[in-house]
């Protein structure tokens, strides 16, 4: 098996992106061959058979050619992004022939990751391996840092998450349920409204598209105000939030979707309610927080089995749908955790 050699299938960026990125921005290649096993000499190295890749709002940020805090991927190469993988050939200590893993790999069948920087090897296979692109990877770990870590939730606190349905969305507000909190979210189709209240349980939600007044609608939501917001949208509705905060309310800067594909990005209006509310907003990136991961895991595995937690995934197949999968989620087309089987387990 070590010795064979196979073509490998890879998605990679075509040209640099303003704007929306469009299908033909990016392009599916296949190599000559590969060698299934880690190449002689080269230390810490795994050479892995990716089995599921994760679409990731923040991936939009490295399509573009200027560096805005995420590197920008490289023209011609595969993209590279959240995955869950096989291990077919290790020299790191932590991996062998055999093991599953969930981290940072290639758009493409295999790949040789080298000291790899964000790798989990994956101990607990009796959950969907599909979780490790989600709940159990990245986005659960982001929804997991940005409500536990950030906002420091109280029981009967009122809790605001906008783009509520998607990966991180979906299970911040089951966590905000599970902690005695009144939760309200917001999504952009009648379909992912219904998902909200009748399956992930908040106790309210919007279809923003259908509110003139973004304000107006969260004072209908929030009479009090809002103790708690989870920031994924930007623009529009931060003016909004910021305006129906409590007395030193917190936010959790987790994305700014909306600001993604603007040439030029708005501002916010009126930063004024940030002084004489005291309200705190900090940004933040799951890698931060991924020494957390065991404590996490410790508390999402049993929700999980126990059913207190759901969690709805959107599956494409194939890496020839990775192009239109990945933008999908940039126009709202997804409904829930947006993911690719490369290969079946």
């Amino acid at each position: 098996m070590s010795d064979q050699e196979v073509s490998n299938k890879q998605v990679a960026l075509k040209n640099y992106v303003t704007g929306f990125p469009k299908e033909s921005d990016l392009q599916i290649i296949t190599t000559d061959t590969i060698r299934l096993r880690v190449p002689e000499g080269t230390k810490d190295a795994v050479l892995v058979k990716n089995l599921y890749l994760s679409c990731d709002p923040y991936m939009r940020e490295r399509m573009s050619a200027s560096d805005g805090g995420f590197p920008p991927f490289e023209l011609g190469k595969p993209l590279t992004g959240y995955g869950v993988a096989k291990i077919l050939d290790s020299t790191h200590p932590n991996y062998k022939k055999g093991d599953l893993a969930w981290g940072f790999t290639g758009w493409e069948e295999y790949s040789l990751i080298v000291s790899p920087q964000i790798l989990f090897k994956i101990e607990h296979t009796d959950v969907p391996l599909s979780y490790y692109t989600g709940i159990l990877g990245m986005p659960g770990m982001t929804a997991y840092a940005g409500f536990y870590e950030i906002c420091t939730p109280k029981k009967g606190e009122y809790v605001y998450i906008s783009a509520a349905s998607g990966a991180v969305g979906q299970i911040v507000g089951q966590f905000a349920k599970l902690s005695g909190c009144y939760v309200v979210g917001s999504a952009g189709s009648k379909e992912k409204v219904d998902l909200l209240k009748n399956t992930f349980g908040f106790d309210e939600a919007f279809n923003y598209k259908e509110e003139p007044d973004l304000t107006a609608a969260l004072k209908r939501c929030f009479p009090e105000g809002i103790d708690i917001y989870f920031e994924n949208v930007g623009g529009k509705m931060l003016d909004a939030v910021l305006a129906n905060m409590r007395i030193r309310g917190r936010i959790a800067a987790c994305g700014m979707i909306s600001q993604y594909n603007l040439e030029k990005r708005e501002g916010v209006h009126d930063l004024t309610h940030i002084v004489f509310k005291e309200i705190r907003m900090q940004g933040f990136l799951a890698a931060t927080y991924y020494h957390l991961y065991p404590k996490f895991l410790e508390m999402a595995l049993p929700y999980l089995k126990q059913g207190k937690i759901v969690y709805v995934e959107d599956i494409a197949e194939g890496l020839d749908s990775g192009p239109s999968s990945l933008l999908s989620i940039f126009t709202g087309k997804n409904v829930g955790k947006k993911l690719v089987v490369v290969a079946p387990e």
